[in-house]
């Protein structure tokens, strides 16, 4: 048995070998040479997996180990007897925790007190319900919207999406990539020239979905006439060819690594792992997970509670967006490298907060910590 697979994705040496061939592979050398004889992919959304690259080989199985699975060609895997799978929710606390710095970052460069501001949150999936979660640690309000998920599980409390172009100081997309074949549900140019022009409140907004979800041209136009106050952006159209003219605009850009966490790459390669393990009756493996995340250099933070915003400092020490805004600016052609050398990042919940000079934390800080999910020491 031949495994193919992505020589980017973390924890898989070694895991397939004492079962199968495992031939890992740039995502440039994933070819239809390459998989002719494969009777498995683990792959990334670098990896279109349709037709082209299918048809002729004896691939039974597709696993990602991403969240995102517009890169495979469902139809065509269906009609050729080709299972798929993805990794859904393995890196939503890792976007999380890219929007908690997002939102701290904006709000301290723009002078904004996010507490009692409302955020307006397109998508409530796995990503947007932990986005949501981090919203309310902060002291936002959120307003949900999620039509197919509302028709499919008869939920109440969100709203529709006129009401967050109305109600809204912020604005973050967590859909996935669905073209016009999905009728009402179509996420392809959700972000156009009407939806930014329906704007009532000049709000900040986030794209960490996929890049096409937005219309570029629309974007820039809503910066420069105002209709926004300023824009985060993680996914881009034509990655990894960015539109340097948007990328000068924004107010923080990075090069779609929002779920880049170690903690997310575990869960995902654990996920695809898994669900090889399961086609082909590999018992030893059906519970597999990484055996050692690598540990933050410093995964305990002093905090001064005495400092301007102690709350900024516990985030930022953990992940600071500003870090992966300078290195996309200082050399944006290097998109793709920088996302396949991605350093090691961990989540909250890696890191321990200890007051300085054993001063105690005020209760709320504490509060927030704890919900945002550190530990305190």
């Amino acid at each position: 048995m031949l495994i193919v697979a992505d020589s980017k994705i973390p924890y898989l040496k070694g895991v397939f070998e004492p079962y199968a061939d495992m031939r890992c592979l740039d995502p440039g050398e994933i070819t239809p040479e390459t998989v002719r004889d494969a009777d498995a992919l683990i792959v990334r959304t670098r990896t279109k997996c349709d037709a082209a690259l299918l048809e002729h080989s004896r691939v039974g199985i597709v696993a990602t180990a991403t969240i995102g699975t517009d890169h495979i060609d469902a139809a065509y895997c269906a009609a050729h007897g080709i299972e798929w799978t993805g990794a859904p929710g393995c890196n939503a606390a890792s976007v999380a925790q890219y929007m908690t710095s997002a939102l701290l970052r904006v709000s301290l460069r723009h002078g904004v007190d996010l507490r009692g501001k409302t955020l307006g949150i397109v998508g409530c999936g796995n990503v947007g319900t932990k986005v949501a979660a981090a919203a309310a640690a902060l002291g936002m309000n959120a307003l949900l919207n999620d039509p197919p998920r509302v028709r499919r599980e008869k939920l109440t409390g969100f709203v529709d999406l006129e009401t967050i172009q109305r109600e809204a100081d912020f604005i973050t997309l967590h859909v996935p990539l669905q073209g016009a074949e999905y009728g009402p549900d179509r996420t392809e140019h959700l972000a156009d020239e009407a939806f930014f022009r329906g704007l009532k409140r000049k709000p900040f907004f986030f794209n960490a979905s996929r890049g096409d979800v937005v219309d570029e041209p629309a974007l820039k136009d809503a910066i420069g006439t105002g209709l926004i106050s300023g824009a985060v952006l993680d996914v881009w159209h034509n990655e990894p060819e960015i539109d340097r003219e948007l990328l000068s605009l924004v107010d923080f850009a990075t090069p779609h690594i929002a779920g880049y966490s170690a903690d997310g790459k575990a869960n995902g390669t654990a996920m695809a792992v898994r669900a090889v393990a399961k086609h082909f009756g590999i018992a030893p493996l059906l519970d597999f997970f990484p055996a050692e995340i690598p540990a933050p250099a410093d995964q305990v933070i002093t905090l001064d509670p005495a400092s301007p915003n102690p709350l900024a400092d516990a985030v930022f020490a953990s992940y600071d967006i500003a870090d992966d805004d300078a290195a996309l600016r200082s050399d944006p052609g290097s998109f793709e490298a920088q996302r396949g050398s991605y350093r090691v990042r961990r989540e909250f919940p890696a890191y321990t907060v200890r007051p300085a000079n054993n001063a105690p934390l005020p209760s709320p800080l504490r509060d927030t910590l704890l919900k945002l999910g550190f530990r305190l020491g």
